[in-house]
């Protein structure tokens, strides 16, 4: 597969990642746990905004790989 080729499906996989990311964040954001604390809020409001990193760096260090 051509860095190009790698490149279109990492964007894709990159831009679902961070909708479904999103959606699951923001449904995770109304229990009743969370809304009763403003300490367990900002603790997962800070996981949640930067929990996605992780799954997206096997995907970018995927895209960036050198062609074979």
């Amino acid at each position: 597969m051509t860095i190009r080729t790698r490149k279109l499906f990492g964007t894709i996989a990159l831009l679902v990642l961070v909708v479904v990311w999103s959606l699951l964040a923001m449904a995770l954001a109304q229990l009743p746990v969370l809304a009763d604390s403003q300490l367990l809020q900002g603790v997962y409001y800070v996981v949640a905004g930067l929990g996605w990193v992780l799954p997206a760096m096997p995907i970018i260090s995927w895209m960036l790989r050198p062609d074979a």
